[in-house]
């Protein structure tokens, strides 16, 4: 890790769109568990002179995460993968227990494809690895909040062509034969929709690109879920693209 020098100049109001989560009049609010000292200083510096990210609370264990999520209101929370008494990952479920809508961004030591599906299965939207020239944890604690994923490009590489491999013949037609007519569930916009999705477009992104309310696109979305029988847009998009809907 290198040395925490200066604090970056903090954003301009004027380059943060209006329609995105985290306004400097609302910024968004972050736990962090590390136990890390050194690096729980550096990430919480960094958060700190971003006036769009407010560090509400922080923790060094399983024990002191668990009271942390209890008594604290928050948006997103950063976790270190492994802490000194247990799983990091283990935090992830008793958070969505606790507060349902806030996001999860795993953050670890090491690169691993298997510990990146793993996160993201159990609820995680984020990925960061520590020492990483992408670790930018403002933006990666905005990406989430605002109905992205943060993960660094190496990682989104190597997984998209372990995805490439598996989906082959057998796969697709095991899911034509799962359901044949799901393709034709989806209207029209839900198509479109979903293609956005696929495109990495947030909610409130879709709906000012379709001239509809964030709420609406949430609402197509729920829709799109129950058709498909999936439970994230991740399911949904590599279940569409297996089906060759888009």
């Amino acid at each position: 890790m290198h040395a925490f020098s200066a604090a970056p100049a903090r954003p301009s109001a004027r380059v943060w769109p209006d329609f995105l989560v985290g306004q400097l009049d609302k910024p968004v609010r972050v736990l962090l568990i590390d136990d890390d000292a050194h690096i729980r200083m550096v990430i919480a510096q960094e958060l700190m002179a971003d006036e769009r990210t407010l560090l509400v609370a922080q923790a060094s264990s399983i024990k002191e995460g668990r009271k942390a999520i209890r008594q604290h209101s928050f948006d997103v929370m950063l976790v270190d993968m492994h802490l000194g008494d247990g799983e990091g990952l283990e935090l992830i479920d008793f958070m969505k227990t606790h507060h349902p809508s806030a996001e999860a961004v795993v953050v670890s030591i090491m690169e691993s494809d298997d510990l990146v599906l793993r996160a993201f299965e159990l609820g995680a939207t984020g990925y960061l690895v520590k020492n990483s020239w992408f670790g930018n944890y403002p933006m990666a604690v905005l990406q989430v909040a605002n109905g992205g994923a943060s993960i660094t490009p190496n990682l989104a590489r190597r997984l998209l062509q372990r995805f490439d491999k598996t989906a082959d013949k057998t796969a697709v037609e095991e899911e034509r034969r799962r359901q044949p007519d799901e393709a034709e569930r989806l209207s029209a916009r839900e198509r479109e929709v979903l293609r956005m999705v696929a495109g990495g477009y947030t909610s409130v992104e879709i709906g000012v690109r379709l001239t509809i309310s964030s709420m609406t696109v949430n609402t197509h979305i729920k829709n799109i879920y129950r058709k498909l029988q999936v439970r994230t847009r991740a399911q949904a998009v590599r279940f569409a693209s297996l089906r060759g809907m888009f």
